[in-house]
């Protein structure tokens, strides 16, 4: 499978309650319906300049603040934007990044200026970033790698169901063929749980949220040395 591939398989997948971003279409928020095929292009470069990767960090779902509107697990449109510490060309090169949420339709003026800003995706990049990781050779992902919500409010997130996850799986295991060298890295001890019940050997880390910045960094710290 080759990584065009695997972008059209995943823009198939639907599911009730869970929104996915490089098949359809946020009639609520996204610029139009061109914003799937933005998305998707989105993901093919991420994808394209990581050809080979010393890492796959996972986390358990995509959200609604992240990869919902960029297209790209752990990420969010401020990046995209250059309104964050983690710059565009980081992820993209020199590729030029559009994001898909509608300025008009947020009410928050910070939102529609620079777009979504997600918690964990800024400890996460940034802690690549401080301790020293090519990320380059960093991939993110999520077991499930669409964005399960609550019914009827696709800005809000909800834990996957456990049949979700075995569904995420079967895309993690051909992700994983194009990167077999790759080491596994869980963020958050429920993600490693899940990844070792599918047979997965992972590290993992503590999940930055909650209080867990500090130590999610030192665990990033000790892998990366």
């Amino acid at each position: 499978m080759t990584e065009q591939d695997f972008v059209a398989k995943l823009s198939e997948y639907r599911g009730k309650n869970v929104f996915n971003p490089w098949g359809e279409s946020d009639l609520l928020y996204d610029v139009g319906v061109v914003a799937p095929t933005v998305r998707r292009m989105n993901l093919a470069v991420y994808m394209a300049l990581r050809p080979e990767v010393d890492y796959i960090f996972m986390g358990e779902a995509l959200g609604y603040q992240g990869g919902h509107f960029s297209g790209v697990a752990l990420t969010c449109e401020r990046m995209l934007l250059g309104y964050h510490q983690v710059k565009p060309q980081m992820i993209f090169g020199d590729y030029v990044a559009q994001r898909t949420s509608d300025p008009a339709k947020l009410a928050n003026k910070v939102l529609q200026q620079k777009g979504f800003n997600e918690p964990t995706d800024t400890v996460v990049w940034q802690g690549l970033q401080d301790y020293g990781f090519d990320v380059g050779k960093v991939f993110l992902w999520n077991i499930f790698p669409f964005h399960p919500h609550q019914e009827g409010n696709v800005l809000t997130n909800r834990t996957p169901s456990q049949e979700e996850l075995r569904i995420g799986f079967r895309y993690f295991y051909e992700l994983q063929q194009l990167h077999p060298q790759a080491r596994v890295v869980a963020i958050g001890k429920k993600c490693q749980q899940t990844l070792s019940a599918f047979g997965v050997e992972c590290v993992a880390l503590r999940h930055p949220s909650m209080g867990g910045v500090a130590e999610f960094r030192r665990g990033l710290a000790e892998l990366g040395k």
